[in-house]
């Protein structure tokens, strides 16, 4: 993991601003969210659906030039160690057949670092090496976004956890920040 601050400046700087129509539609996604928590199992399958798609909604990934490829299986052999690594990505955002980013979805009950190294693994899938990838945790209350890149050493580096349960609507920033990696 990269310390420097410099290394992934995405999520913190030249971030669009967003309207008061997106506001209002993410101060209900955050109404959702605690009527969910009151509710449970709160599960990774209803994360997608009430928090995750309207967040891709706003941020018109599901319109030209991006499209999403859904749960989207992906086998990662690391030969050195001889790890196998089998999963499915909940979501990648594809921009003219560039991985632009990979969502990867916990429940609620987990936190988010243990879902990191998963996201990683299919990080390190993308079949485009040359550009640096950017991802997406969350388990509908805490999201987190990564940026790798690979070179001889891959290396990644997180933004801080934006919280629901903070004062605010967090959301906000969350949609700033994709709609800032969409623009890249």
């Amino acid at each position: 993991m990269v310390r420097d601050e410099s290394f992934f400046p995405e999520w913190q700087t030249a971030l669009p601003e967003i309207t008061d129509a997106e506001k209002q539609l993410l101060d209900k996604v955050k109404s959702r969210y605690f009527n969910l928590v009151e509710y449970p199992p709160f599960l990774e399958k209803t994360v997608q659906i009430a928090i995750l798609s309207p967040l891709l909604f706003l941020a018109d990934f599901f319109l030209p030039p991006f499209h999403i490829k859904a749960e989207k299986s992906t086998e990662i052999i690391t030969e050195d160690e001889g790890v196998i690594i089998r999963g499915q990505l909940d979501f990648v955002v594809l921009k003219e057949r560039v991985w632009l980013m990979v969502i990867e979805s916990k429940e609620m009950s987990y936190s988010l670092e243990v879902g990191l190294a998963q996201l990683l693994s299919y990080m390190l899938a993308s079949p485009h090496p040359d550009k640096p990838g950017y991802g997406m945790l969350t388990n509908g209350g805490s999201f987190t976004f990564v940026k790798l890149v690979r070179e001889d050493v891959p290396k990644y580096k997180t933004s801080r956890f934006f919280e629901l349960r903070n004062p605010g609507n967090e959301l906000y920033d969350v949609l700033r920040v994709i709609k800032r990696i969409g623009q890249l």
